[in-house]
Formats: C-alpha cells, sequence, structure tokens
C-alpha cells in the first residue's frame, strides 16, 4: 500500500471514530436535557414528578429494543447505513419532543428516543473500534466512552444558559441538531474492513450465530449490569446527597456535576489509553482500586472542597472503567455479530441495573445516606472485580486481515 493510501486510510479512520463519538455525546446529550428538566416539564405538562421520572424509566427500558434492532441491521447491512438511520431517527424523536402538546405525546416520543439511544452505542462503538488502528484501540475506545460524559457536560451547562433564556422547548430543538451529523457520516465515513470480511449473508444466520454465543452473551451482560450499577450508583443521587446530607445549593451541586463530569472524561481516556500496555481487565480492575481508595472521601467528607474533590477522583476512577469497555466488549465479541453483541450487552445491563438508585435510596432510610452509596458501591466493586478477574479478554484481537490489493487500492 502506497504513502498516499496509508495517508487515506487514517483520514477514514478519524471520520469513522469522530462519527461515533460526537454521536454518543450527542446522544447523551439529548437524554439527559429532561433529566435536568423535571420540575419544569412537571409543571408545563401539569402532572405528577414522578410521571416525568416515568418517561426517563421508559426510555431506559427501549434501548435494549434499539440495540437488538439497530445491531442486527449492522450486522446485516454494515455499519455506516444503520447509524445515518439511528442518528436521524433519534434526533427527530428529540426535536419533537419540543413540540409535544401533551404529556402522553410526549411520553410515546420518549418512547420512540429510547429505541434509537439503545441502537447507538453499539452501532458507534463497533465502527470506531472497527476502525481504529488496533495498537490505538484503547484510547480511541476510552475517548469514545467519554462521549456519554460530555453529553452530561453540555446538557448541565446548557440547562444553565439555554433554559433561562429560551424555554424548555429550546432544550429540545437545539437536541435535534445532531441530524446534521448523517451528512457527515454519508459523507465523509467509510464501511469497515472487518464488516466487508465477516458480515453474516442474512437475519437468519445473524440470529443462530447469537444462539450459540448465549453462555459468553450471559456474561457480557452480567458485567454490564454491575458496570452500570457502578456509573448511576455514584451518580444519580449524588446531587441529592450533596443537597440534602450537607445542605449544598443548587448552584454549588451544579459545578460539582460539572467538574466530576470533567474527571470522568479524564479517567475514560487515561486508563483506555492504560489498557493497551496492562491489559483491559487489569487496567479496568486499577480503575476501580481508584474508586474504592476515595470512596471515604466521596461519601463522608466534612466540606464542600473535600465532597467535589473525593467526587472528581471517583468518577476518574469509574469512568477509567468505562473507558475500556467499548474495546473490551467488542474484542470479546464473534466477528459477525460485532453491531449486536456489545450493544446488546450494554442496555441489557442498563436494564438491569435500573433499581440501583431505588436500592441506595431504600438503604439511605436504614444506613443513612453516606454509608448507603458507600457499602452498595463497595459490594458492587467487589463483584465487578471478580468478574473480572475470572472473566477473559482478547487485547489486540485483529478484526480484519489486511486489505486486498483491490481494495486497497480504492
Amino acid at each position: 500500500m502506497s504513502i498516499g493510501n496509508i495517508e487515506a486510510g487514517t483520514k477514514h479512520h478519524r471520520h469513522a471514530i469522530a462519527a461515533a463519538y460526537l454521536g454518543w455525546t450527542l446522544d447523551a446529550f439529548d437524554f439527559f436535557v429532561v433529566v435536568f428538566m423535571v420540575d419544569t416539564l412537571a409543571h408545563q405538562f401539569g402532572v405528577a414528578k414522578s410521571a416525568i421520572v416515568w418517561t426517563i424509566t421508559a426510555t431506559l427500558a427501549m434501548r435494549p429494543v434499539g440495540a437488538l434492532l439497530f445491531g442486527m441491521l449492522a450486522d446485516r447491512f454494515g455499519r455506516r447505513k444503520p447509524l445515518i438511520a439511528n442518528v436521524i431517527f433519534f434526533s427527530l424523536m428529540e426535536l419533537l419532543s419540543g413540540f409535544a402538546p401533551n404529556y402522553t405525546a410526549f411520553l410515546i416520543l420518549r418512547i420512540l428516543f429510547g429505541i434509537g439511544m439503545g441502537g447507538e452505542w453499539g452501532l458507534g462503538a463497533s465502527l470506531a473500534m472497527e476502525s481504529a488502528p488496533q495498537k490505538k484501540r484503547g484510547l480511541i475506545s476510552g475517548i469514545l466512552q467519554s462521549g456519554y460524559s460530555t453529553g452530561y457536560l453540555l446538557a448541565a451547562i446548557a440547562t444553565r444558559l439555554v433554559l433561562p433564556t429560551l424555554g424548555w422547548r429550546a432544550m429540545f430543538w437545539i437536541g435535534g441538531a445532531p441530524a446534521l451529523l448523517a451528512f457527515y457520516i454519508s459523507w465523509r465515513v467509510k464501511e469497515t474492513e472487518a464488516w466487508k470480511q465477516h458480515h453474516a449473508p442474512g437475519l437468519k444466520a445473524i440470529l443462530v450465530a447469537a444462539g450459540g454465543f448465549w453462555k459468553s452473551f450471559l456474561y457480557l451482560a452480567m458485567l454490564m449490569t454491575l458496570m452500570h450499577a457502578l456509573s448511576h450508583g455514584t451518580q444519580d443521587l449524588y446531587p441529592d446527597f450533596l443537597k440534602s446530607a450537607h445542605g449544598l445549593s443548587t448552584s454549588t451541586v451544579s459545578y460539582i456535576a460539572m467538574l466530576y463530569n470533567v474527571g470522568a472524561i479524564i479517567g475514560g481516556i487515561l486508563f483506555g489509553h492504560l489498557s493497551e500496555r496492562w491489559g483491559r481487565r487489569r487496567s479496568m480492575i486499577s480503575a476501580l482500586v481508584v474508586s474504592l481508595c476515595i470512596m471515604p472521601l466521596w461519601a463522608f467528607g466534612h466540606t464542600a472542597f473535600a465532597l467535589a474533590f473525593g467526587a472528581f477522583v471517583m468518577q476518574v476512577g469509574v469512568q477509567g472503567a468505562w473507558g475500556i469497555i467499548p474495546a473490551h466488549l467488542n474484542e470479546l465479541a464473534p466477528d459477525a455479530l460485532r453491531g449486536l453483541i456489545p450493544g446488546l450487552a450494554y442496555q441489557v445491563g442498563i436494564l438491569l441495573a435500573a433499581p440501583t438508585s431505588n436500592i441506595e435510596y431504600a438503604l439511605r432510610d436504614k444506613l443513612g445516606y453516606s454509608w448507603a452509596l458507600a457499602l452498595f458501591e463497595i459490594g458492587v466493586i467487589v463483584l465487578l472485580s471478580t468478574a473480572l478477574i475470572f472473566g477473559r479478554e482478547q487485547r489486540g484481537k485483529n478484526f480484519a486481515s489486511e486489505p486486498s490489493a483491490a481494495v486497497a487500492k480504492a
């Protein structure tokens, strides 16, 4: 392959990785705008706050459906075209949410958005991991996964800047902008060589292959359940913990949330990169040790500074482990099922981990807020580390052989 072709290939890698990262970032932004507007939306639609929380639950519940649907399409028709369809779909549902005339219409739109959100991660992860240079797969994995924290951070910023001036509908209209990403994908992103070499001949073949992988899939689903319990257990109730247990103002809490999302981004990229040297499982366990060591400050700090520092380091560890997941899951997945298995395991995991906040909140009434959060997460970290120790990895797995001369010249 000539130097010119190598440079062109590098550009294609970058476009694919950028598309996957931006898709996950914007998808996360679209999800978190609701999280930040529970009170506002409840007032607008004349319903209880619990009804708006239910729309969040409904979105999460539909994510495995999206992972199954779009994952099968990705393994049959390639990563690129289903990703374009997915981005347009979830962006349209987000845009229409801003026009919802009543609660019923809003709920239906959030259910449909959940299907789109569930499909994006698996598509983007398989596209990015198959496109990334093999020796940089861990680093790219961390960058990709940090898109979730970036989307969370952008939603928090928009809540402070856009919501007070332009209103709640504008938050969703902004969330419809990712549809423009579809043009970028169509124009710049190329189909992966790995899919061209290993794709299944039809949907029946995909189902047969998936049936033969069911034992390993159960392990991956369990792993992702624990991973989601780790992240949601350290994030979802933490703002309420800071307010109710420590009396911090909403403004202070929002700044702490922004800070620990910066820590999450740093952790994902750092440990993703380290996983190329240390291995996937060893690096994830190392990140979990970081979270375990900062637990006393995170849960029992007495000052705003101590709690903020504890939250920052906690998310360095939590999202440090998460930053390795895209590479780890794609390397463990069969070649013909790389569009389906990682995304489906990811979304099944979040569905099974959905009671996390409820469990922590129930423990709070018996143990106190600090001990509830700490003991739950210690248990999760122990179980997760055990699962990693007895699991396996395929770091550096070759997704595709060298392109043929005809492909190289294309």
